[in-house]
């Protein structure tokens, strides 16, 4: 009756079928492209690959498709439309999919700058389930710290300033500093979720506003793939009409006035960020454009796999 129901579904052609071990599931060109975006690859020219792969199969009369044969019928179409590069991507990503390397994307950057929407698209083009952002950690330690025992969890990174509790020498910046113990307090948290990823084995991204060079999470394990890099938006007029278009997007659950009040603090903690990205040589992405700016981050990626891949091969791994 299923059976029946699918082919009426695809006009009555026989449903192609990946087996492995006796057991098999339909192939789809669908799932296939959004996999190939994993490489960099738009998504358009990655369903297009899709369908070429599922044309093939057609054309050589497999119904009934190997796993272990497939990636070289992908990798082949993928060289053919799109070139050498994505084909040496999408080995690369194929053969990093079945180890246990763990690969952890950390995204920092001021208020307003799209952390969490480039976290969300570079999660989605490279298949990673799992995003957390250091405001969920905050979240948790304000359940379980008072704002008597830890006052600087408990205000946005904007307005850290009002934790200050100590006099302050003149020179003293409270809003800087106040967003510097926050910076502090969260990363304790941060690092736990860096480290139980590594020791598991996991894909994750990590964004945050707390994500400052010199601060994030760091790894001994030779074999983690960390990648952190800095979102930024220079131009103010820019900057502010993110937070128009966010109140819109979240229906006025995130009011613009409220981050326009605050605007010159923003702009501050962005600025020391920057710096300290100059300082620690930290990847930034000015997000004028989204899909540039992930595209700029998944190059990043390979760049750092292909770091990675030739320090293994000097110690012999």
């Amino acid at each position: 009756m299923v059976t029946r129901r699918i082919r009426r579904q695809m006009g009555e052609r026989e449903p192609i079928l990946v087996v492995s071990d006796g057991h098999s599931v339909p192939f789809s060109k669908g799932l296939l492209g959004q996999s190939l975006t994993a490489t960099g690859l738009d998504p358009e020219k990655a369903y297009r690959v899709g369908m070429q792969v599922e044309a093939r199969l057609r054309q050589l009369g497999m119904l009934r498709v190997p796993v272990s044969m497939l990636p070289d019928l992908v990798s082949q179409v993928v060289e053919e439309q799109a070139g050498s590069l994505y084909y040496d991507r999408y080995l690369t990503w194929h053969e990093l999919s079945y180890s246990q390397r763990p690969v952890i994307i950390l995204v920092g950057g001021g208020t307003g700058v799209g952390k969490s929407t480039l976290a969300s698209q570079l999660a989605n083009r490279l298949g990673l389930v799992r995003i957390i952002s250091t405001d969920t950690i905050r979240q948790v330690m304000r359940a379980f710290f008072s704002p008597t025992l830890m006052p600087a969890i408990h205000y946005s990174s904007f307005e850290s300033d009002l934790a200050m509790q100590m006099p302050l020498q003149e020179e003293a910046d409270p809003v800087l500093l106040g967003f510097a113990e926050q910076v502090k307090l969260l990363n304790v948290g941060a690092q736990a979720v860096v480290d139980r990823a590594v020791q598991e084995g996991q894909r994750m991204v990590l964004e945050g506003v707390h994500l400052v060079p010199g601060f994030i999470p760091s790894c001994a394990d030779a074999r983690a793939l960390i990648l952190p890099l800095v979102v930024a938006v220079r131009d103010e007029g820019l900057h502010r009409g993110h937070f128009v278009v966010r109140e819109r997007e979240t229906d006025g659950r995130r009011p613009v006035e409220r981050y326009l009040e605050n605007f010159g603090n923003i702009r501050k903690i962005q600025d020391f960020i920057l710096e300290r990205s100059q300082s620690e040589g930290t990847l930034v992405i000015e997000n004028h454009d989204i899909d540039e700016a992930v595209g700029l981050a998944v190059d990043a990626l390979y760049e750092l796999i292909e770091e990675k891949q030739e320090g293994d091969e000097g110690r012999g791994a």
